[in-house]
Order: structure tokens, then C-alpha cells, then sequence
């Protein structure tokens, strides 16, 4: 008798519990809709759908906004290569213009998140790029159309191919070396070619990088193989 009053308390405080786990509110903030907790992102294109939570899962990325411009991330880290562990950073943010803006401490350093929408039950929000990607995005674009232009001429003769620096590292010295051929407009190839040494210059020096020290060794030659233009050390 006394085994099965027992078994019957138990029963009765586990019931108690989950009905009370169920019925917990989740706390919002009609002035800013925003605080509190989002978890289980789920992906619609280049959208991302939070939900809104009681608090950050044990083993699940989740973020938690506080009102004193502290946010706790709970994550595995960027890699993300499984067995995952998971554990909290703790970062700060602001909002500006419908975008967060936050500082995790860590790589790839500062997230800018654009809300699409907030709501007391989701967060819809969508990838900003910060105003150091945009910059690393233009030298991407110009070097992408001076690569284009080098290889736009199949290479027959090596007579008709010369090449030159571009880039700047930013210890010193240039990036690299590239060939081209002397039948494009080769004063307009050199001059992107001195456009994102400039630009790479500037980037360098506004976002502080940092590189290796190494003087690069110019080629000797380009000869032509398979129709491709090859640099000779």
C-alpha cells in the first residue's frame, strides 16, 4: 500500500510539472519585440525563421537578446564539424536602421543581421554584409573582371603575352602576378590592374590586415601550355 501511495506522488508531481512547463508564458516586450529568446532556425532562401523560446536549448543553436545591449549566442562555433559541442558567447549588439548589429568576439568577428520581420512568436531576419565585406566584395568583383580579361585570349605565342604585379600585400609588395595578353587593350588591363592595387592598398590600411612579410620572386617567363598561359619561375 505504501509502495503504491508513493508511485501515485511521483505520478502526481510529474504531472504537475509538465503542465506547468506547458503553461509557462513566454515573457515579451511590446516596446521591443525583439528581446528575448529565438531558437530552431529553419532556412527559406536567403531567409532565415527563428522561434520565439522560453530559453536557449540545450544542445541546439539559439540566440538570447538582453535589454542591456548584451546577447548570449549558443553555438558550436563556426566549423560546425560533428561531434558538435555546444556552449554560450556572450556578445554585445545595437540596432540600427532595422539591422543588428553584433560583435561575438569571435571569427568571422562582426554579424549584421537585417529583420525582415518580429513578432511576439518569430524573427525573420536576413544576412547584412558588414561595410568591411562590402569593401572585400568590390576587390573581389575587380579582380574577378581582370581575371576574365587575361584569360579572354587563348595563349598560341609567347611572343604575344607579357605579365605584371597586382596587389598589395599589406606588409609590402605586390600579391602576386599575372599574365596577359598584348592583343587587349593592355592600358586598360594595367589600369584596374593599379585601380585594386590602390583599393587593396586602402583596404588594407582602414580594416588594419595583416600578412606574411615574404618578398614574392618575379617570374622569368610565360610560356604557353595547352592553349593556357603559364608563368616560369
Amino acid at each position: 500500500m505504501k509502495n503504491t501511495v508513493t508511485h501515485i506522488i511521483i505520478l502526481l508531481v510529474a504531472i504537475c510539472l509538465t503542465a506547468c512547463q506547458q503553461n509557462k508564458e513566454i515573457d515579451t516586450n511590446a516596446n521591443n519585440l525583439l528581446l528575448g529568446t529565438w531558437v530552431e532556425p529553419s532556412y527559406d532562401g536567403e531567409k532565415t525563421i527563428y522561434k520565439r523560446a522560453v530559453s536557449l536549448q540545450e544542445n541546439e543553436y539559439g540566440i538570447s537578446f538582453l535589454n542591456n545591449g548584451v546577447l548570449i549566442e549558443r553555438t558550436s562555433g563556426w566549423c560546425g564539424t560533428p561531434p558538435l559541442s555546444f556552449n554560450d558567447v556572450e556578445g554585445s549588439y545595437a540596432i540600427k536602421n532595422s539591422v543588428i548589429e553584433m560583435d561575438l568576439g569571435y571569427y568571422p568577428g562582426d554579424t549584421h543581421w537585417k529583420i525582415l520581420s518580429v513578432s511576439e512568436d518569430e524573427l525573420q531576419v536576413t544576412l547584412e554584409l558588414t561595410e568591411q565585406e562590402k569593401d572585400n566584395q568590390e576587390l573581389l568583383q575587380l579582380f574577378s573582371e581582370i581575371e576574365s580579361i587575361a584569360s579572354s585570349v587563348s595563349c598560341t605565342s609567347t611572343n604575344d603575352w607579357a605579365f605584371t604585379a597586382y596587389g598589395a600585400k599589406a606588409c609590402g609588395g605586390a600579391q602576386g602576378y599575372i599574365a596577359y595578353s598584348t592583343n587587349i587593350d593592355v592600358e586598360d588591363f594595367l589600369n584596374k590592374i593599379d585601380t585594386y592595387t590602390n583599393l587593396e592598398q586602402a583596404y588594407n590600411t582602414k580594416w588594419n590586415i595583416v600578412s606574411t612579410c615574404e618578398a614574392l620572386v618575379p617570374p622569368k617567363e610565360v610560356v604557353c601550355e595547352n592553349g593556357v598561359p603559364v608563368l616560369k619561375y
